[in-house]
C-alpha cells in the first residue's frame, strides 16, 4: 500500500511537471506571435503556480504592458514588491514599467533604488544584472557588475558578463579588459573568449588586443594564459614569426619539450610560410636531445619545409637541390632506412626523380621502401604509385600498370586508390587503349577526391571529342603518345611528335591541344615566355575550345606565383569567370582575383 501511494504521488508530481511544461511553451508562443492577452493569462497561471518565478512574472508584466494594461501591471507589481520587499528585481519591473508610459524619472528612481541596494549582495547582482540584461538596459546591467568590483573576492567574479554588456554597447576597449580579467578567474573559458575574438574583432582589434596581453604580462609574469592567448593572436593574424618567438620564450621558460613550438611550425608549413617553419623546427633539433619527444618528427619537418621552400620556389638553383639531397642522405646515414624513415625515403626518391633526375636512385630506394615489413599502409602504397610513375617514366609499362592495380586493389574505396585507377586509365591513355581508358574516366567522373573527378571528366570529353570527329585515331594516338613522352621528360622527342601532328594533319581539330602541350613543356624546363606564348595562341586562336580556360588559367598561376606579376594576374583570372563562367576553374579564379583586389575572403 505504501509503495502505491508513492508511485501515486510520483506520478501526480510527474504530470504537473509535464503540464506546466506544455503551458510554458503555450505561453512562449503566445508571446513570439504577438498574442499577449493570451500570454499574460498563461503566464500569470505559470507564475501562481511557482509562487516566485521570475522568468514567469517578467513576461506576465511584459505581455500587460505591450497591451498597454498598465493598472494591471502596476497592481501586479506592488503586490510582488508587499510580499517580497527584499527582491530588488521587481523595481527593475517598476522601471520597465515607468519606461513604456515615456516616464524617465520615475524609471531611473525605480533602477537607481534597485542598484543601490545591492551591498555586494551576490543573489542580488546576479538577480538584477540578469533582469537588466533581458530588458536591453545594458549600462544599468553594467552599474549592477561593476558595483561587485568594490568587493575584493568578487573582483573578477562578473568579468564574463561585463564584457558581454561592453560588447552590446560597442565599448570594444572596455569589452577586451573583461574578457581578459574573466580569464584569470577561470582559464577554462579559453575557447569560449577566443570564439567571442574571433567573432568581433577586427585587424585594429587585434592590435590593441596585443597591446593589452603585453601590459598584462608584464604585470602578472606568472600567468601562463596570457602568453599563450598572445601566441594564439599572432597565429590567427598568421604573424607566425611573432607567434613562433612567444612558443620559444615560453618553451624555455616552463623547460618544456618543444611541442609548442612543433605545433606554430607544422601550422606555418601548412600555410607555406616556410622560413618559419624551418626555424621552428631547428630550434627544436637544435635544443632538444635526440631521445626527445618531437626531435625525430621535428627533423622530419624540416626537411620537408627545406624541400617545399625550395621545390615550390620555381627560381632554385642546383646547387639549392645538391644541398637538400645532401641533408637527406645524412638524415638516412643517421637513421637507416627502414619502416620508421618510410616517409623520408618516399620524399628523397622523389626529389631524385622530379627535380635532381635521376630516376634509377628514385627507383632503387622505393623498390627497397615497397620490401620493408611494418610500413604504414598509406606510405607503402603512395610509394607504389610513386614507384610506377617512375617505372613508367623508365619505359616499365607492365610494372607500372600492376603496381597501380595493386594500390588499386588495396583502396578499392579510398582516395589513394581512386588515384592509382585514374593513373592506370592515363597509362591506357598513353598507349592509345582509348576505349579501356575512357570507361576508367567515366567512373572516375564520380571520384570523391574533386581534381580527380574534373580530370577524369576532362579526359573523357577529350577521348570522346578527337574518336568521334576522326575515322582514324591515328591523330589521337600520336597526340597521347607525345603526352607520354612529357611525363618521361624527353622534351625533344615530344615537340617533334607534336610538330609532326600539325604537318601530317593541318588544321586538326588537336590543334589548340598541341599548343597546350608545348606550354606543358616550356613550363616543365621554366621556360615562361615560350610558355606563355603558347597560352596567348590558344586564348587568341581557339577561345571556344576546352583548353582556352585551362590556358588562361595556368597563365594567371604563372603571373601570381612565379612572375610576381598580380596585376595581369588579376586581369587573367577577372577574364576567366567573366568570360568562362562555366569553367571548372571559374569559382578558384574569382575567389584570386578577389584576394589580389584585397578583398577580406
Amino acid at each position: 500500500m505504501k509503495l502505491n501511494r508513492l508511485l501515486f504521488v510520483a506520478f501526480i508530481l510527474l504530470s504537473a511537471i509535464m503540464v506546466q511544461a506544455q503551458d510554458s511553451k503555450l505561453a512562449n508562443a503566445y508571446f513570439r506571435d504577438g498574442e499577449y492577452e493570451k500570454a499574460a493569462e498563461v503566464y500569470k497561471r505559470l507564475f501562481d503556480k511557482t509562487g516566485k518565478n521570475d522568468y514567469y512574472f517578467e513576461r506576465y508584466i511584459a505581455s500587460l504592458l505591450e497591451v498597454e494594461y498598465f493598472e494591471e501591471a502596476e497592481d501586479a507589481i506592488k503586490e510582488q514588491i508587499k510580499k517580497r520587499p527584499k527582491e530588488m528585481q521587481l523595481y527593475v519591473q517598476y522601471g520597465i514599467f515607468y519606461d513604456k508610459q515615456f516616464m524617465p524619472e520615475k524609471s531611473k528612481e525605480m533602477y537607481q533604488k534597485a542598484i543601490s541596494n545591492i551591498n555586494g549582495n551576490v543573489h542580488m547582482i546576479n538577480k538584477l544584472g540578469s533582469s537588466f540584461s533581458r530588458s536591453g538596459n545594458y549600462d544599468l546591467a553594467i552599474q549592477v557588475y561593476e558595483s561587485s568590483k568594490e568587493v575584493p573576492e568578487l573582483q573578477y567574479n562578473y568579468s564574463y558578463q561585463l564584457a558581454d554588456m561592453y560588447r552590446r554597447t560597442g565599448n570594444v576597449d572596455k569589452m577586451l579588459d573583461e574578457y581578459l580579467n574573466s580569464l584569470i578567474k577561470s582559464e577554462k573559458r579559453m575557447k569560449n573568449v577566443k570564439t567571442m575574438f574571433q567573432r568581433e574583432l577586427d585587424e585594429d582589434g587585434y592590435t590593441s588586443l596585443q597591446t593589452k596581453l603585453y601590459e598584462r604580462m608584464t604585470e602578472m609574469p606568472d600567468m601562463e594564459i596570457f602568453p599563450e592567448m598572445l601566441m594564439w593572436t599572432f597565429i590567427t593574424q598568421k604573424q607566425y614569426d611573432k607567434a613562433l618567438r612567444q612558443a620559444r620564450a615560453l618553451d624555455r621558460q616552463y623547460e618544456e619539450n618543444g611541442g609548442r613550438v612543433f605545433d606554430i611550425a607544422e601550422i606555418a608549413l601548412d600555410d607555406k610560410y616556410y622560413d618559419t617553419a624551418i626555424k621552428g623546427f631547428d630550434y627544436i633539433t637544435t635544443n632538444k636531445g635526440i631521445n626527445t619527444s618531437y626531435y625525430l618528427d621535428a627533423k622530419r619537418g624540416l626537411l620537408k619545409a627545406k624541400r617545399f621552400k625550395i621545390t615550390k620556389n620555381y627560381s632554385y638553383t642546383q646547387e639549392d637541390l645538391a644541398a637538400l639531397e645532401q641533408e637527406y642522405q645524412s638524415f638516412m646515414i643517421d637513421y637507416g632506412r627502414n619502416s620508421q624513415t618510410a616517409l623520408l625515403m618516399q620524399e628523397y626518391a622523389e626529389l631524385q626523380a622530379l627535380y635532381l633526375n635521376d630516376i634509377d636512385e628514385a627507383v632503387e630506394v622505393l623498390q627497397e621502401l615497397t620490401g620493408f615489413a611494418g610500413v604504414d599502409k598509406n606510405i607503402l602504397n603512395r610509394a607504389k604509385i610513386n614507384l610506377a610513375d617512375y617505372l613508367l617514366i623508365k619505359g616499365d609499362i607492365w610494372e607500372s600498370t600492376l603496381l597501380y592495380s595493386q594500390v588499386d586493389k588495396e583502396f578499392k574505396e579510398g582516395a589513394i586508390g581512386e588515384e592509382a585507377r585514374y593513373r592506370n586509365a592515363k597509362l591506357s591513355y598513353y598507349i592509345g587503349d582509348f576505349e579501356w581508358a575512357q570507361e576508367q574516366f567515366d567512373i572516375l567522373k564520380r571520384a570523391t577526391s574533386k581534381l580527380i573527378s574534373n580530370d577524369a571528366i576532362d579526359k573523357s570529353v577529350f577521348i570522346m571529342d578527337n574518336m568521334a570527329l576522326d575515322t582514324t585515331d591515328a591523330p589521337l594516338k600520336m597526340y597521347s603518345g607525345s603526352d607520354l613522352l612529357i611525363f618521361q621528360n624527353k622534351f625533344e622527342e615530344a615537340h617533334a611528335k607534336l610538330d609532326s601532328i600539325i604537318d601530317i594533319y593541318p588544321e586538326h581539330s588537336l590543334e589548340d591541344d598541341v599548343f597546350y602541350s608545348k606550354a606543358q613543356i616550356h613550363m616543365k624546363k621554366r621556360e615562361y615566355d615560350e610558355a606563355i606564348s603558347f597560352y596567348d595562341q590558344i586564348i587568341d586562336k581557339f577561345p571556344e575550345e576546352i583548353r582556352a580556360d585551362n590556358a588562361l588559367f595556368e597563365m594567371a598561376q604563372l603571373y601570381e606565383l612565379v612572375l610576381e606579376d598580380k596585376t595581369k594576374a588579376q586581369e587573367l583570372y577577372e577574364k576567366l569567370f567573366l568570360e568562362y563562367s562555366g569553367s571548372t576553374f571559374a569559382v578558384e579564379s574569382r575567389k584570386r582575383y578577389r584576394i589580389l583586389r584585397g578583398d577580406e575572403i
